[in-house]
């Protein structure tokens, strides 16, 4: 049944793009300009310079700002549609908090001591916890992904990749933009976007802009407990930025960006878990946006995020730049994590993160042939996190909770790196390149356990915990990266590399397990992946054809292990479990089959397999070959995709531009013991563009996930008794089906 419904939507994906195509694409007989945002020059800053896409030995995809507003990107998991072996997911127990994967790299934690395996960097300033990463995103010049380790340059854990947010800059000349829409598509209300800018000189060397974002979303889904609106959302942002020349040769970069969230808790949906075992007493199809809560919840959020860059360019390319970032997040949260209408199992969060950075770097060339790359690097975060859980408040008579747990603890983290890359031509057609970067990272926490603050409320944000581990270590690391790059001529590219990534070791701050003294917070160790990779890049008069194949060995693997508790509901361990190896490969490719119609396609492939287990990751009581034979989580084996895209002259009126494109994600472990998993997603969007003939309107209608693919954020396994009562079923975070909308652009 579950194959007949996918061949079911792959023949409706046929049906779509063949009319696409006889509506648009093949009855238009003069070709106009090729299809904007498609083009060979896409100019990417993967490594900390300006280059094209093409002339960059790495595996790289990359948005423009074309792209980011014809696919209606609103937040960071959109981007993943379409891009091989990647996945931005959002965790769901606390919105916004991102469970990013690269090539079967990931996490499965809202703890915000554990280090993401891919990093996010907006305007070069890396985000120190995944708190408040996927939501609403707007006024972005381009979005790059790159996969692989990338801890030479970028440094703090990137052993996956790395996400660069590029915001727009003020230009040389007054101009702006207004945009209005409204979508929805669910048993829910309608979700409204306002979105605006205006900026250009303001003096003789002195340019500004400000952006501002507001959208209020009424809910897609239904609580079917109370018969109301679900999902429901109102966020606010706006980003003052200035840019000044006070010479010829220097630019100094000020930023500023205050956003502030408000909204419904996480809809989590109870189906039957991976050991058989249905939810109590409600229990839902996985395949089906069906919930039932008696917690709505809620999440808050304010953040402030500035950034000042100060550039000095010496020479005729050479460029020494400073960068400083700041960022403050305050973060509350309460969700219904059993998933039922009946209080069960609560829990609010709390985080209060307050980071520093500075990078002081020079880019350019130093010698004939030679360019170099080298800096110095600083970065500082405080963390507060504090959690209570609520347990069995269906056991007493008012619905207080018969038990709490509370806890959390203080987290601070110091960086200092340096680095060094070089790229040197040894001819007209080789290149050799190389890199090393020195870290040392020191780390303190004071941690209250939730399992011994049993009955005895307080909070860490308020300072009213007692600690009961005091712990600091630190950890060093030297990441090296040599490689070679070919290009036999002007259109070709050929590349291989060896690069070595860490992610440091740490602490867990949400301690829940009773054994402290064997699953304890810690220390675990440092993650080491070696990444050796060849790739290729190729333009051609039809398009362009890129691709790698690589092979990640990773050593001390850190894992966030899972564990249903009959008292606490869940038990999260942090652990080196094991050493793996990941094969794969990834191919994309862009195909101009005529100057007004643009095909895109990718395909990834991941294998992935232990090599050595150190943790009884099955939960049977041994480490034998059932764990061997586990998937490891996050690692999708087959992600691939095809769009078509088209534009088409339509007299006086403009310009109408028409996309379709379709992707899917292999099913995917979401648990180390495999219980939990993610279903494979088919993701069908279209869209069509309407630009008047002066650029000024673009009237558009568009549609995301038309095959209405239920996707959850995770698919965490509960017990099947907490206390004297039946639970089971899991706690599964949906995210949102089909959306279909309306919008209005102008631009002045």
């Amino acid at each position: 049944m579950h194959k007949t419904s996918k061949t079911t939507r792959r023949s409706k994906l046929l049906f779509s793009a063949c009319a696409l195509a006889l509506v648009t694409g093949f009855t238009a007989t003069e070709a106009s300009a090729q299809v904007e945002g498609y083009s060979n020059e896409i100019i990417v800053t993967a490594r900390k310079k300006e280059e094209n896409l093409q002339d960059v030995p790495l595996s790289v995809a990359a948005l423009g700002e074309e792209q980011i507003d014809a696919q209606k990107i609103r937040d960071l998991s959109d981007v993943s549609t379409g891009i091989p072996n990647v996945s931005f997911q959002d965790v769901g127990t606390q919105k916004g908090t991102a469970n990013f994967s690269i090539r079967g790299l990931g996490i499965n934690s809202s703890i915000p001591s554990i280090d993401p395996t891919v990093g996010t960097f907006v305007d070069n300033v890396y985000l120190g916890v995944n708190a408040g990463l996927v939501f609403d995103v707007f006024d972005l010049e381009g979005i790059e992904v790159l996969r692989g380790p990338q801890g030479i340059l970028f440094g703090r854990n990137v052993t996956g990749g790395a996400v660069l947010l590029r915001t727009k800059r003020p230009g040389n000349e007054f101009e702006g933009q207004a945009r209005v829409a409204v979508d929805g598509g669910g048993d829910g209300g309608l979700n409204t976007y306002v979105m605006g800018s205006v900026g250009g000189p303001i003096g003789d060397n002195v340019r500004a802009k400000i952006a501002g974002y507001y959208n209020k979303d009424d809910g897609w889904f239904e609580n079917l407990n109370t018969g109301e609106n679900f999902g429901k959302l109102k966020q606010f942002m706006i980003r003052p930025v200035i840019e000044w020349e006070p010479s010829a040769n220097t630019e100094l970069f000020l930023k500023y960006e205050y956003t502030e969230i408000d909204g419904d808790g996480p809809n989590g949906q109870s189906h039957t878990n991976g050991s058989g075992v249905p939810g109590s007493p409600v229990n839902f199809d996985r395949d089906s946006f069906d919930f039932s809560i008696n917690t709505e919840g809620y999440h808050r959020s304010k953040s402030h995020f500035a950034t000042a860059e100060f550039s000095v360019f010496v020479g005729a390319s050479g460029q020494i730049t400073n960068i400083a970032g700041y960022r403050n997040l305050s973060q509350d949260s309460l969700a219904d994590l059993d998933a039922q209408p009946i209080s069960l199992f609560d829990a609010r969060f709390q985080v209060e993160s307050e980071q520093f950075s500075n990078e002081l770097r020079y880019t350019g060339p130093v010698a004939e042939g030679l360019d170099l790359t080298a800096g110095l690097y600083y970065f500082q975060n405080q963390v507060g996190y504090g959690e209570g859980r609520r347990l069995l408040g269906a056991a007493t008579p008012t619905g207080a909770p018969a038990l709490t747990q509370d806890g959390g603890g203080d987290y601070n983290v110091k960086t200092y790196a340096a680095f060094l890359t070089v790229d040197y031509a040894l001819s007209s057609q080789w290149s050799i390149l190389g890199g090393l970067r020195y870290t040392f990272e020191e780390k303190s926490v004071e941690i209250a356990s939730l399992s011994l603050n049993v009955n005895s409320p307080c909070s860490i944000i308020d300072d009213t915990c007692a600690f009961d581990f005091t712990d600091d270590a630190s950890w060093k690391s030297l990441d090296p990266k040599i490689g070679l790059s070919f290009e036999p001529r002007g259109d070709v590219l050929i590349y291989s590399h060896w690069a070595r990534g860490h992610r440091s070791g740490g602490y867990n701050l949400r301690n829940t397990a009773a054994d402290t003294a064997n699953f304890g917070p810690g220390p675990f160790d440092q993650e080491t992946v070696d990444n050796f990779e060849i790739g290729w890049k190729t333009n051609w008069d039809f398009g362009r054809i890129n691709g790698a194949v690589f092979y990640n060995n990773i050593r001390d693997m850190q894992r966030e292990v899972l564990l249903t508790d009959p008292t606490s509901g869940v038990v999260q361990l942090v652990r080196n479990t094991a050493d793996a190896e990941i094969l794969g490969f990834e191919l994309d490719g862009v195909f101009f089959l005529s100057p007004s119609l643009v095909l895109d396609a990718s395909i990834g492939y991941i294998d992935a397999d232990y090599t050595d287990i150190f943790f009884d990751l099955s939960g049977d009581g041994v480490i034998n070959q059932t764990d061997y034979e586990l998937a490891i989580p996050r690692a999708a084996d087959l992600t691939w995709s095809i769009g078509l895209n088209h534009d088409l002259p339509i007299g006086s009126w403009g310009t109408l531009s028409s996309r379709v494109s379709y992707s899917y994600r292999a099913e995917e472990a979401f648990s180390d013991d495999n219980r939990g998993y993610i279903d494979p997603q088919d993701i069908l969007n279209a869209g069509l563009d309407l630009r008047t003939t002066d650029d000024r309107w673009t009237f558009s209608i568009y549609g995301r996930n038309l095959l209405n693919s239920v996707k959850h954020g995770g698919d965490g396994q509960l017990p099947s008794n907490l206390g004297p009562f039946p639970l089971g079923g899991t706690f599964a975070p949906l995210t949102k089906g089909r959306v279909i909308g309306a919008q209005i652009t102008l631009d002045f």
